[in-house]
């Protein structure tokens, strides 16, 4: 069975290319009717906070990217990862250190005036013939993994292709601290193997752990995974994307007004595409994705595409689940929407001009409470007899005895006529003493909706 896992680092908010690999690896299993686990990798335990967990789960929840088993917790295997550990011990594919930091310091120092490459000498690694310093009373030994000295390590990348790496290019990693806590690289390996992982999608900065890994993995003869090392996500002027100058989180994104499904629309197509489809929904793209269709290539984020493909979303969406997304934006304006027109009437006309939940909110408002209309509006649409003219306009609106747009729009051609006047300077100064604003949907639907009464009392104000 195809088994995925996305494994976060709890030292901070939930970023945008983790939701990626986040969705990746979910539609991977889902697509094979695998099983996808979430695991949180807290083993920093200075910088891994109950916080960002909580931010964690959150953005995965906000998100919609259901977890099959977990979540897990490597501080809660500690003792896995020590039993394991003595095994690598006593079949020789790991060693104690004793190297103090000094020495660590100094050996690096040496080795940089000389221009090599900064690395653990291995002066502590057992050899058949080689004597070992004496041990230090007052040293706390690292455990070190036994790295093979000669031969590569490869595989091949189900997004990079094959990757090699010679094993004379790495060092003999540190498994476990002073304190006997464990590393990330030998945590990983641990729980991939005890959690049956086959396939592990991850963004390709971790591809140089990969060697290392495999090279754990297989001196505890348990079984390799699948890589797929997916590339990173840039910004519009080609650098890594950062919380300084992106918006990264999705805590930003949903603050923002975007919903959660065009989000991971978007993401889905930095890297990935099927053809020229590029709105679809989270069922469509389970079906159509495959690795094999990703590219080994960095994408850029286009902030224009994605608020389009956010617009797009919205017009799709349910008019009553956008009311209750708007309903905390509308309320914090102190817009009460409880007299007045039905907000999903307000929606259903006003969606199509927004490209986020916060515009959709601002152009809900004057539905349930006029603007403050600008000097210059006042000044261009309502001077002269305008405001006179338009008192006329309201007599005829109060003789309807049928309030709907149809009927508002035949008055529209008559009056103009009777008035000498161009249709703009109708719907101008109506559009500024209804709404308070110029920009506005067709007004004879915005003045149905609005309500007689309630128009009424805004022109005769």
């Amino acid at each position: 069975m195809i088994r995925t896992r996305f494994a976060p680092s709890p030292t901070g908010y939930l970023h945008i290319g983790g939701v990626r690999t986040a969705l990746f690896s979910w539609a991977y299993a889902r697509k094979n009717n695998g099983v996808f686990v979430l695991r949180i990798e807290d083993t920093d335990l200075e910088r891994s906070t109950p916080e960002s967990v909580k931010a964690i789960m959150d953005g995965m929840h906000w998100v919609g990217l259901d977890y099959d088993e977990g979540p897990f917790y490597q501080t809660q295997r500690f003792d896995r990862y020590k039993e394991v550990i003595q095994q690598l011990l006593e079949s020789g594919h790991a060693y104690r250190c004793y190297c103090s930091k000094d020495e660590l310091e100094a050996m690096r120092a040496e080795q940089e005036a000389n221009g090599e490459k900064p690395r653990y000498d291995r002066r502590w690694r057992p050899e058949e013939g080689k004597t070992l310093p004496a041990i230090p009373a007052d040293v706390q030994p690292v455990i070190r993994f036994r790295t093979p000295l000669d031969g590569t390590v490869a595989w091949d990348d189900a997004v990079k292709g094959r990757i090699e790496f010679s094993n004379t290019e790495l060092d003999d990693l540190i498994i476990a601290r002073p304190d006997g806590s464990p590393t990330y690289n030998f945590c990983v390996v641990v729980d991939d193997w005890d959690m049956q992982i086959t396939h592990v999608i991850r963004g390709d900065d971790h591809v140089n752990n990969t060697p290392r890994q495999i090279n754990i993995l297989k001196a505890l003869n348990a079984p390799l995974p699948v890589y797929g090392h997916l590339p990173m996500i840039l910004n519009e002027d080609g650098q890594k994307m950062s919380k300084r100058r992106d918006a990264v989180s999705v805590v930003d994104y949903a603050d923002k007004g975007i919903l959660p499904e065009a989000l991971l629309n978007y993401l889905a197509r930095l890297g990935w595409g099927h053809g020229d489809d590029e709105f679809f929904d989270m069922q469509q793209f389970v079906e159509w994705f495959s690795l094999e269709a990703v590219s080994a290539s960095a994408s850029r984020f286009n902030q224009e595409k994605f608020l389009w493909l956010n617009a797009q979303h919205i017009k799709a969406a349910d008019n009553s689940r956008l009311a209750a997304l708007i309903a905390p934006r509308l309320a914090a304006a102190g817009v009460d929407t409880s007299s007045g027109p039905a907000i999903e009437d307000v929606i259903a006309l006003v969606k199509e001009r927004v490209q986020d939940l916060n515009a959709l909110a601002v152009e809900v408002d004057y539905f349930y409470k006029k603007r403050e209309a600008a000097a210059a509006d006042v000044e261009k649409h309502l001077a002269g007899d305008a405001v006179a003219r338009m008192g006329r306009f309201a007599d005829k609106l109060a003789a309807l005895d049928s309030w709907t747009a149809e009927s508002i729009h035949e008055l529209f051609k008559p009056f103009c006529a009777e008035e000498g006047i161009k249709m703009g300077q109708l719907g101008m100064p109506l559009r500024v003493l209804v709404c308070g604003t110029t920009q506005t949907p067709s007004v004879d639907a915005v003045l149905a909706v609005i309500g007689k009464e309630e128009v009424l009392r805004r022109l005769r104000a």
